[in-house]
């Protein structure tokens, strides 16, 4: 038997618009009614009061994706033109309002792997994403609407951790420092630091600019094995490696000595010969038989 098309919902039977006269302005809705291919996406999250446009759209593509897809950032970043940067900040702000988890857990061989869970409801019950639920029962009786969303509070960044003090604070070292920070977004976009974070951290690369460590070398050690779907406080981490992996000074080498003079050449009053001495005056061999003469 083919199917027919399901009639259209009327404007003013949508569950969410409230009655509106056939000629005041505003929203006007004409929907369809899906039968396939369709995903239930809460009002609480279309149309939170907090999080960006970015955000609610990254959310609902995110639990609209089969079980096993990949939401990592380098995925999304070839999926939306948006970018690696903001797609990395908008998996935060999910992240923090709870419509996003990320859990780190160990494989058959001995890999660890990041999970990342979709809660469609931020508030719902915490379970492992492989452990099935057991349905609960809902009393009989007219639906409840369901209450808005509680804004989450708010707490204070950590600070970050402390970063290691060169010797020499000169400007010339401290610029340089500041310059290698700058240009780690080259190397990876998850790493683009803000005015306030690249200050704290110049001085942890300074001290390892001091001890001979190459440019190169540093941004080596910063940027090696970064998670896949980036870090949660890129500048935390670099503080912390900055840390942890000073290397120590280099070896005491002495000061080489001075190369010895060398005298112009000059030619000797006495035979005309060319002899090197501070100033004119007479060669060796000349002043020689003048003292035998005396």
């Amino acid at each position: 038997m083919p199917m027919h098309a399901q009639p259209p919902i009327a404007g003013n039977n949508h569950p969410n618009r409230h009655p509106q006269a056939p000629h005041s302005g505003g929203l006007i809705h004409h929907n369809t009614r899906h039968t396939t291919r369709f995903t239930v996406i809460g009002n609480h999250l279309t149309q939170h009061p907090d999080l960006s446009l970015l955000a609610i759209g990254l959310a609902c593509h995110i639990q609209s994706l089969p079980k096993g897809a990949r939401v990592d950032i380098k995925t999304l970043t070839a999926r939306f033109p948006e970018g690696a940067t903001r797609i990395a900040a908008a998996l935060r702000e999910l992240e923090a309002h709870g419509y996003l988890r990320r859990e780190r857990a160990r494989i058959p061989g001995g890999r660890i792997v990041t999970r990342t869970i979709s809660c469609n409801q931020p508030a719902a019950r915490r379970h492992h994403p492989d452990r099935p639920s057991r349905p609960t029962r809902r009393p009989a009786g007219p639906a409840l609407v369901p209450a808005p969303a509680k804004r989450p509070h708010r707490t204070a960044p950590k600070p970050l951790p402390a970063v290691p003090q060169p010797a020499c604070t000169a400007p010339a070292l401290l610029r340089a420092a500041t310059d290698l920070l700058a240009d780690l977004r080259r190397h990876d976009p998850c790493l683009l630091l803000s005015e306030k974070d690249t200050a704290h951290l110049a001085p942890g690369v300074a001290a390892w600019l001091e001890r001979d460590v190459s440019p190169t070398a540093v941004r080596q050690a910063l940027t090696a094995d970064l998670p896949p779907e980036g870090p949660r406080r890129p500048a935390a981490l670099l503080a912390h490696r900055l840390a942890t992996q000073l290397p120590p000074p280099p070896p005491f080498r002495a000061p080489a000595a001075p190369p010895a003079a060398r005298h112009p050449l000059q030619t000797c009053d006495g035979c005309d010969r060319a002899f090197r001495a501070p100033g004119p005056g007479r060669c060796r061999d000349c002043r020689s038989d003048l003292l035998e003469a005396a």
